[in-house]
């Protein structure tokens, strides 16, 4: 189970398929990781610390959490033994997790699993999904309560074209389409 925020509810992991039982598990440096299955999250200079051999040969899935203000350069040349990546929300008013989340889909490729934690609100989880998040540790109580209730939210046109939302019609991608 994921790390719950301090003052807050346990988080509950929720996908676009709906809330999904969480098999990643969280610890501070693959030693002292349990040996149980299911895939584990390093925080990122834990995962850093990692030979690429010790990554590839473990015996669990590779997960790793960046804060806002980590670089993600620190990652790019070993997506490749990475099957998660979480990018932290600390605050619901820091948004740069989401510019990684755009790079990590559209500029680096990476089609492993893009989970979104910390504080997310319920306007944001729509914007969250267009630049290529497709996990989210919710806690926060009215975006529980609507997605129990299959309620995603979000407006149905926009301008700018997101991760899974261009065209290949060959028209232009910044005039205003149904989603």
């Amino acid at each position: 189970m994921p790390t719950p925020i301090a003052g807050t509810p346990s988080a509950r992991l929720w996908t676009p398929q709906g809330f999904q039982v969480d098999g990643w598990r969280r610890a501070e440096s693959f030693e002292a990781a349990d040996t149980g299955s299911g895939g584990l999250i390093l925080p990122l200079q834990a995962f850093l610390d990692l030979s690429r051999d010790e990554c590839r040969t473990a015996d669990r899935k590779l997960g790793v959490e960046l804060q806002p203000g980590e670089d993600l350069q620190e990652i790019i040349e070993r997506l490749d033994v990475l099957a998660l990546v979480a990018l932290a929300f600390p605050a619901f008013n820091d948004g740069r997790s989401y510019s990684k989340a755009e790079l990590l889909r559209k500029r680096y490729d990476f089609s492993g699993a893009l989970r979104a934690t910390g504080q997310i609100l319920v306007d944001q989880l729509p914007l969250m999904l267009r630049v290529g998040f497709d996990e989210f540790e919710i806690v926060n109580p009215v975006l529980l309560q609507r997605l129990e209730a299959g309620q995603v939210g979000g407006i149905p046109l926009y301008y700018q074209p997101g991760v899974s939302s261009e065209r290949s019609d060959g028209s232009y991608s910044w005039r205003r389409r149904a989603s």
